[in-house]
């Protein structure tokens, strides 16, 4: 079981903030405030730290894989040499690797703030991070950041969250928006409704992140 924790003004702020750093759903965690402060004045100022506790099913120590080449080894001293400029203490190893891509992953204890909100901040590292390998070699192969597998259980939350919004847009017959996504989130979310009969999604917005709208098919569309 994972344990990390986060501060909010209220509890119900700290919650939020622990899923959206996290990737999960109220129900996967289980939560100790830990600490509860409320403020002088009647407009905020309080505070409220929490305890998430984490399940880990089936957990197993993870391996890591010894860099092979320079591009490994240029990638491991990159990453680590900018997450101590950062301020952190971590240590990066290759998790795994397939055709055109290496995984990297970071261990440390401020995995919270390295993922940041919604993930932004491990998103803007990795990107970071493949400008630089690009730079520095030509080859073409794309590097993958990760902490406590931060990925995987967005992608899972990702999926369920998809899934409840377009059962409410059934029920209600009414479009809905989702919040902003990266390119790979949206496909996520435009392959886990693909299959559907009766909604289909379209994503809205310009730039790197943009919104996805899902439509019951029937219903007559706002141009």
């Amino acid at each position: 079981m994972g344990v990390q924790e986060f501060e909010g003004k209220n509890e119900r702020e700290a919650i939020d903030n622990a899923i959206k750093a996290l990737g999960l759903n109220k129900e996967d965690i289980d939560i100790e405030v830990v600490e509860s402060k409320k403020g002088k004045f009647i407009f905020g100022g309080g505070k409220v730290r929490i305890r998430v506790h984490i399940e880990e099913d089936g957990f197993e120590p993870k391996s890591s894989l010894e860099a092979k080449d320079d591009f490994e080894r240029e990638a491991l001293n990159y990453v680590s040499r900018l997450i101590e400029k950062i301020g952190m203490e971590a240590e990066v190893h290759i998790a795994y690797r397939e055709e055109r891509k290496i995984g990297l992953d970071i261990e440390t204890d401020d995995s919270g703030l390295l993922i940041g909100k919604r993930g932004k901040t491990l998103e803007a590292l990795q990107l970071i991070t493949n400008i630089a390998a690009g730079r520095m070699s030509n080859d073409s192969r794309r590097i993958i950041i990760d902490t406590e597998d931060y990925r995987s259980r967005r992608e899972s939350s990702l999926v369920r969250f998809a899934q409840s919004a377009a059962e409410q847009v059934r029920r209600t017959g009414q479009p809905r928006l989702l919040e902003a996504m990266n390119p790979f989130e949206r496909r996520l979310v435009h392959t886990a409704l693909g299959d559907s009969k009766d909604v289909e999604t379209v994503s809205e917005g310009d730039g790197l992140y943009k919104r996805i709208r899902i439509y019951y098919r029937s219903s007559e569309r706002k141009r």
